[in-house]
């Protein structure tokens, strides 16, 4: 059915990773060890810094037979560099461009429509989803070099969802191709050869660190066809049967009135409601859009914490210390109503035991808590911003045909 949520499926072994310098040692292990395909879809794939260690991985396992298939948004990834283009050429790695800009930019309808999702699947067997890019903890391709490591998630994934994971990359690529949007040239080898050149490769695992069994899960896929609220319904159930406890921590919140009325109530009806917010500026109309929404929230009790040490890219949640999410859409209405993204949702006590510890350890110790009072004297100038940002969204969301606000 449409906009339905998926049941959650027993039988999973999840890992959860912390930021590239957790996510990209699994992922590159992960690669070493595939014998026949390897999948990866991302919005930015930088190649400074750790960036380089996945992309070498591409090109080794490219090199001794296996399929590999990248596909890159158009706007994270506006271009590759010559050097990779040429070694992804030899290799081969395939890849493709999902929706380039064209000469309008942003401003031309449907433009805003991205590929958002980070998603890898190694041999049909072991999948990656959640937030972080192929990018270094500690580079940012607009602000440069950064003192402490941008704050962000990722799931290592074995168990029924892996070949959900791996339809999903695979239905992506078909649509590019059959758009004529390929920016490599294609392999011909077939995969029936690969997997006899490669059948004797020794399989390389990652050193691991928790490893929960037996959890259940499920994939949440939001596009613009058949799942186009599956991820804000899977939010706005697990808010509504809250008792003791949400913790959300998002990089761009900028929930709509759904969204903003569950939270209220959650807190209203004597749910302890704490955010994790982006507490540096990054983007004017994220950070400034988001600030009017927050004195209703505050008024009905809800925490919110802004995270001070670099950038908040996460993507997560914990509810009533059982319910957890980790994924790539943000609460804003560029994820929600626009962006392709994917995340997981997971039904385990000690999974998300081990995310609320990491959450409530950066709220107390990495993070800021908002004065209500003090919110409510920030300067006109600021003020001017806020509206400012709010009317920008507006208009950008109309050019693509959607109301939100």
């Amino acid at each position: 059915m449409a906009h339905a949520v998926p049941p959650l499926r027993p039988g999973h072994h999840i890992q959860l990773l912390e930021g590239s310098r957790e996510f990209f040692p699994a992922l590159v292990a992960a690669i070493d060890a595939a014998r026949t395909e390897v999948l990866l879809e991302t919005y930015i794939f930088d190649f400074t810094g750790s960036g380089a260690e996945v992309a070498y991985a591409l090109e080794r396992a490219g090199r001794r037979g296996v399929l590999v298939r990248l596909i890159v948004d158009g706007v994270g990834t506006p271009g590759m560099p010559p050097f990779w283009r040429d070694r992804f050429e030899q290799a081969p790695v395939q890849w493709v461009v999902y929706s380039p800009v064209g000469r309008f930019g942003l401003l031309w309808p449907g433009q805003w429509r991205r590929l958002h999702r980070k998603l890898c699947v190694v041999d049909g067997t072991v999948g990656f989803c959640g937030g972080i890019n192929i990018l270094d903890d500690f580079h940012d391709p607009n602000h440069g070099a950064l003192a402490s490591p941008r704050f962000d998630f990722s799931l290592r994934v074995a168990g029924p969802l892996v070949p959900e994971m791996q339809a999903t990359i695979e239905r992506q690529w078909s649509r590019i191709e059959a758009l004529g949007e390929l920016r490599q040239a294609h392999w011909s080898g077939a995969l029936e050869l690969l997997r006899s050149a490669t059948a004797r490769l020794p399989a390389r695992r990652a050193a691991r660190g928790t490893e929960h069994r037996n959890v259940r899960a499920a994939l949440l896929l939001r596009d613009n066809l058949r799942r186009r609220a599956s991820i804000e319904r899977a939010y706005l159930r697990a808010i509504g049967r809250a008792r003791e406890e949400i913790i959300i921590a998002n990089a761009y919140f900028v929930p709509g009135g759904r969204m903003r009325r569950a939270l209220v109530n959650a807190a209203r009806r004597g749910v302890r409601v704490c955010l994790l917010l982006q507490g540096r500026y990054e983007y004017f109309m994220q950070y400034y859009a988001a600030r009017p929404v927050f004195g209703a929230l505050l008024r009905a009790g809800v925490e919110i914490h802004e995270y001070a040490p670099s950038f908040l890219h996460a993507k997560v949640a914990v509810i009533d210390r059982r319910w957890a999410t980790v994924g790539s859409s943000n609460l804003d209405p560029l994820s929600l109503l626009l962006a392709r993204e994917a995340n997981v949702v997971v039904e385990d006590r000690g999974f998300a035991a081990r995310l609320r510890e990491r959450l409530v350890a950066a709220m107390r110790d990495e993070g800021h808590r908002m004065d209500p009072a003090a919110y409510e004297r920030r300067p006109p100038l600021q003020r001017l911003k806020e509206r400012l940002a709010l009317v920008v969204m507006r208009v950008l969301l109309a050019i693509q045909g959607k109301k939100y606000l």
